[in-house]
């Protein structure tokens, strides 16, 4: 194979969480006096980290930090105790994962959820699998679309970013991958429409998950 890794984003890419990341948030909101929101409406609330995700769910006009802290904290307790839910990976992901272990491509994961909740969804739904390196938002690290996180990963396999093609389901996983110097691979699956992706810089849009094998052959 031409493309010798993959960084793949994590929630509308691996797993669609969607439903359970939409009841924790609802179930939060309305805990909290908030109205809530259609679980086809946390398509665009997520994908940029907890504190965004926090502000588009909030009314406009409770964007104040500490009714943010307050909601953050309880939505994270309510994810932790929902996380797995409904949440699975997407069709044909095992069978893609298969082919590129068998392949001997590396793997990482790269992610905007907390570091510690995408090391938890990795290791409690995806464990058949080993990942070179699984990392999600801290501290030490920027968010996407910051490349920091991308190329801290291609440093450790000690790869050119060029040989690696990063695939995610938002306009953010696009930029972090042309930031990155990456190859940019658009799922249709997910969360976001082709023209955001396009707009985000996709190279190229892939509808099902084993069409990512052609991706790294070269063919795409």
């Amino acid at each position: 194979m031409n493309r010798r890794a993959v960084i793949f984003d994590l929630d509308g890419t691996l797993l669609d969480t969607l439903e359970d990341l939409a009841d924790s948030g609802n179930r939060t909101l309305a805990r909290l006096g908030f109205p809530t929101h259609p679980v086809e409406a946390y398509r665009y609330f997520i994908g940029d980290g907890v504190d965004i995700l926090i502000r588009r769910m909030l009314p406009e006009d409770r964007h104040n930090e500490e009714t943010i802290a307050e909601v953050a904290t309880a939505y994270r307790a309510e994810y932790g105790r929902r996380w797995k839910e409904k949440t699975r990976p997407y069709e044909e992901i095992p069978e893609l994962l298969d082919a590129l272990t068998a392949a001997g491509v590396r793997t990482a994961v790269l992610s905007n959820k907390p570091h510690e909740m995408t090391e938890q969804c990795v290791a409690g739904l995806l464990s058949r699998w080993t990942f070179d390196v699984v990392l999600g938002h801290h501290d030490g690290i920027a968010r996407k679309p910051d490349p920091a996180g991308a190329l801290s990963i291609a440093r450790h396999w000690r790869l050119a970013p060029s040989e690696i093609v990063y695939v995610g389901d938002t306009a953010t996983d696009m930029e972090t991958a042309a930031a990155a110097g990456m190859f940019a691979c658009g799922v249709l699956w997910g969360f976001r429409s082709a023209e955001e992706l396009q707009a985000g810089g996709a190279k190229v849009l892939i509808r099902r998950p084993m069409e990512l094998l052609g991706v790294l052959d070269g063919a795409a």
